[in-house]
């Protein structure tokens, strides 16, 4: 993963001249004064463990992994959103942790939590270090020092129930290396968001990860059916069947909870049979509002796409469902389905193979209004499904401020929510380009995936802070979440606090207390310091 950018240096592309042209002449964005610096000139603070706490870490895991260097501390700083982006871009590693300790085992991570709970070590559990809402950010602020918890060595497969169609993974394991495991046994999880390459099983579970087939596969919760996690007042062991009307769920006490209760060191997962036919179509709807009341009804009616995301004017427009062909888009709006199916299983909901719900969506889409566009703009977007992040590292680099959002809401609420959110960026940013999608629907509701591109000020990191600060209030006054499948981190925190409340926040802030009562565990992420 580069450092200060997204995913491998290799792939990473120059804009094309329409672009430029787009961005020089609607934005008035200009290319940056001062490049970006190079690794070796990020500028660290001085490390704060004292040599007997280091060797003290070391007692546990090994001195072999223990990093101290600088790069394994300016690789491990901060997270992927536009603002860390463009802080070590600047060379501001004032986050770094001190210290990068690689534990082998869950009693290893239990036993540094002892240690650190007993020397008021802040620890950042860390997975592929993809988190856009600064939950990755480290505070040194009253502790003796800060390390980040990277869970690469846990990346085993641990064993395979196939009459259950659960799998038990460690944290460590990246999404792309699970499909390859589960593949071998002829089976997949089908959790594809836009993180794929690089996010881990671990992450996506402590941040409430949804993927871009959640209407065929569901949530990556939903897929969750046990996990194991160590705190620093023991161990958490959760998860005996699929349902229980036991108590409240204590796994969902764990979801989302992004690291602040403990560290997840191992997860049951529901599986699916591997699909042996896929496909992708688009369709055209002349309004937004359009697409959206056909979205509605296959979600309320069926049959369900695996697949299903629609683009609103701006952002067919220009064309962001095909990132590998910017500044081809068209007119009206994008929608995407995709279809998938098991010989086995002959589909799921009950509609059978991928040609009869093709056939029974196709109905569906063009009662409402929808045009078939055929095959192509499908299989564009599939294969061009992981390559936005690149994009946005490239405007980065020709000086405009890209950056994304989400939230959700009832249907009912959508429009207005839709419209808060253009209102408070327009009104934070001057005249920025606002684009969304909805890429995640339910029966009473969906998601909505705003992006946005303006022309970076003097500050941009300031600029786009006080944009967010706009829109995390307008997305609570509009009555929608305020995250959808971000997470909350430090960039959602306040906003998290009005949306669940005094009462909330005490509970949150009481689980805490008893869980983690040094208040270790990635201090200042999601837990509201105030009722």
């Amino acid at each position: 993963m580069l450092w200060s950018g997204w995913g491998d240096p290799a792939l990473a592309r120059e804009l094309p001249e329409q672009v430029r042209a787009l961005l020089r002449d609607f934005l008035g964005v200009r290319a940056p004064d001062v490049p970006a610096v190079g690794l070796e000139s990020v500028r660290l603070p001085p490390a704060a463990l004292s040599e007997p706490l280091l060797g003290a870490l070391a007692e546990v895991v090994g001195s072999a992994y223990v990093l101290t260097s600088h790069e394994a501390r300016v690789r491990h700083t901060r997270g992927k959103s536009t603002p860390d982006l463009l802080r070590m871009r600047a060379g501001d590693g004032s986050a770094a942790p001190d210290a990068v300790v690689l534990p082998g085992s869950h009693e290893e991570v239990a036993e540094l939590l002892r240690v650190c709970s007993a020397e008021r070590v802040a620890v950042i559990p860390f997975g592929g270090g993809t988190s856009v809402v600064g939950g990755l950010t480290a505070s040194g602020s009253g502790f003796t020092g800060v390390i980040a918890l990277d869970l690469g060595r846990l990346d085993r497969l641990v064993s395979v129930d196939p009459e259950s169609l659960v799998a038990s993974f460690e944290p460590g394991v990246r999404a792309p290396e699970a499909e390859r495991l589960l593949a071998a046994h002829g089976l997949t999880l089908g959790h594809f968001p836009q993180s794929f390459e690089y996010a881990t099983l671990g992450g996506f579970a402590a941040a409430r990860s949804s993927g871009q087939a959640s209407a065929g596969y569901g949530r990556f919760d939903d897929m969750v059916v046990g996990l194991t996690v160590a705190t620093p007042t023991g161990t958490l062991d959760l998860g005996r069947a699929p349902k229980s009307a036991a108590g409240p769920d204590l796994r969902q006490l764990v979801l989302g909870s992004e690291g602040a209760f403990g560290v997840i060191t191992s997860l049951r997962l529901r599986v699916r049979r591997a699909p042996d036919e896929r496909r992708y179509e688009g369709w055209r709807f002349g309004t937004f509002a359009e697409g959206a009341a056909a979205m509605r009804a296959l979600a309320q009616e069926g049959p369900l796409p695996t697949v299903l995301r629609l683009s609103d004017e701006t952002e067919t427009m220009i064309g962001l469902a095909k990132p590998d062909a910017i500044g081809s888009g068209g007119s009206g709006c994008l929608l995407i389905a995709g279809y998938e199916s098991t010989s086995t299983s002959g589909g799921d909901s009950g509609w059978g193979s991928v040609a009869a719900r093709q056939a029974g969506a196709a109905a569906v889409l063009t009662r409402m209004g929808g045009e078939p566009l055929g095959a192509e703009p499908g299989e564009a977007w599939e294969r061009g499904r992981f390559s936005a992040p690149y994009l946005r590292d490239s405007l980065l680099a020709a000086g405009a401020t890209v950056e994304t959002l989400e939230t959700a809401g009832f249907w009912a609420n959508l429009p207005r929510l839709y419209d808060a959110v253009r209102l408070a960026l327009a009104g934070a940013l001057g005249s920025p380009l606002v684009m969304c999608h909805i890429s995640h629907v339910y029966e009473s509701g969906a998601s909505l995936y705003f992006t946005v591109v303006v022309a970076q000020e003097g500050d941009p990191v300031a600029q786009w802070e006080h944009a967010k600060e706009a829109v995390n209030a307008a997305i609570v006054a509009a009555g929608g979440t305020i995250s959808h499948h971000h997470g909350v981190g430090r960039d959602h925190r306040d906003a998290y606090a009005a949306e669940v409340g005094p009462v909330g926040v005490s509970i949150l802030q009481a689980v805490k207390a008893r869980l983690d009562p040094a208040g270790i565990l990635n201090p200042g992420t999601l837990i509201p310091t105030t009722a």
